[in-house]
């Protein structure tokens, strides 16, 4: 996991979180109400306590979706680019979610159906008056139904890690606060400016670029350093092959040369052979024909 993943998913809960204030909202003002006979200190330790149980929730959720993520997946994920590009697709899938396609609604609906199991659970933890009754609001909040989540949930199951998709999870859930602690005029601030700017569909959009980067530029740059490759191999054997060629041709020559010094040594010696047998015919005439001369001069 990179600090750029945990980034996205921090953006992605407080881009997102707009959206979902709609239904989140109704939980926070039910909980205010239920705070009504607080002093403003406790008021503020109670909204800490349950927005800490939110966190906690949704890091156990997490850590649920990492180990499905390393158990199911993990057949998958040895010794490949597969963990790689399943990040990528869910990256753009989520961020095509955060554009405004409605892929997660009936993973929604099937969620609510598992929340309104837990309604009698829920009206147990009223009045919020109490630490224990504000930490266990915030566990059963983190069930609370929402597209936005369950895309953070999908990052988290690829992130092969349990503790990676813990991690991913409560910072997601971070960047969801701003939004849910806000004054009403604070929120009313907030949400115009996230509309105005359309920055819940930028996020989307930089996350959509970013899944397709993750997926598709190492492969590209693989191929095209495979092709690099194939060329420098193909070009180092034909420079061998001269440098062969040339050795042999070089080794031929010096083979050749060496031939030719000892044919010109032979020819030297059969010379020097011959100059020597013509001296010894000529002393042997010289000697001859004084040996005459003198016979003759008796």
């Amino acid at each position: 996991m990179t600090i750029a993943l945990l980034v996205a998913a921090l953006l992605m809960g407080f881009f997102g979180s707009p959206h979902c204030l709609g239904m989140c909202g109704g939980l926070v003002t039910a909980f205010g109400l239920s705070m009504k006979d607080v002093s403003p200190a406790k008021r503020r330790s109670l909204v800490a306590t349950y927005h800490l149980g939110r966190l906690t929730s949704y890091a156990l959720l997490g850590l649920i979706a990492g180990l499905i993520g390393i158990t199911v997946l993990k057949p998958l994920m040895m010794g490949n680019s597969t963990p790689r590009i399943l990040l990528g697709l869910v990256l753009v899938f989520v961020g095509v979610t955060m554009l405004g396609a409605p892929f997660l609604t009936k993973l929604e609906r099937f969620g609510m159906r598992f929340w309104q199991y837990l309604s009698p659970l829920r009206q147990k933890v009223f009045p919020l008056n109490t630490f224990p009754r504000a930490l266990t609001a915030g566990l059963l909040w983190g069930f609370l139904p929402c597209g936005l989540v369950y895309g953070a949930l999908l990052i988290a199951v690829v992130a092969h890690n349990p503790l990676s998709g813990a991690a991913l999870m409560f910072v997601f859930g971070l960047g969801t606060i701003p939004m849910l602690v806000a004054t009403h005029e604070t929120v009313g601030w907030l949400r115009d400016k996230i509309g105005r700017f359309r920055l819940r569909q930028l996020n989307g959009a930089v996350m959509v670029i970013s899944g397709l980067a993750v997926a598709v530029v190492p492969m590209v740059m693989a191929n095209m350093h495979g092709g690099h490759g194939e060329m420098n191999h193909g070009s180092q054997a034909a420079m061998m092959s001269d440098m062969d060629s040339h050795d042999m041709s070089q080794m031929n020559h010096d083979m050749d040369m060496a031939e030719d010094m000892d044919h010109n040594m032979q020819d030297m010696d059969n010379q020097d052979h011959s100059m020597r047998d013509m001296s010894d015919e000529s002393m042997d005439m010289n000697h001859h024909e004084h040996t005459e001369m003198m016979e003759h001069a008796q």
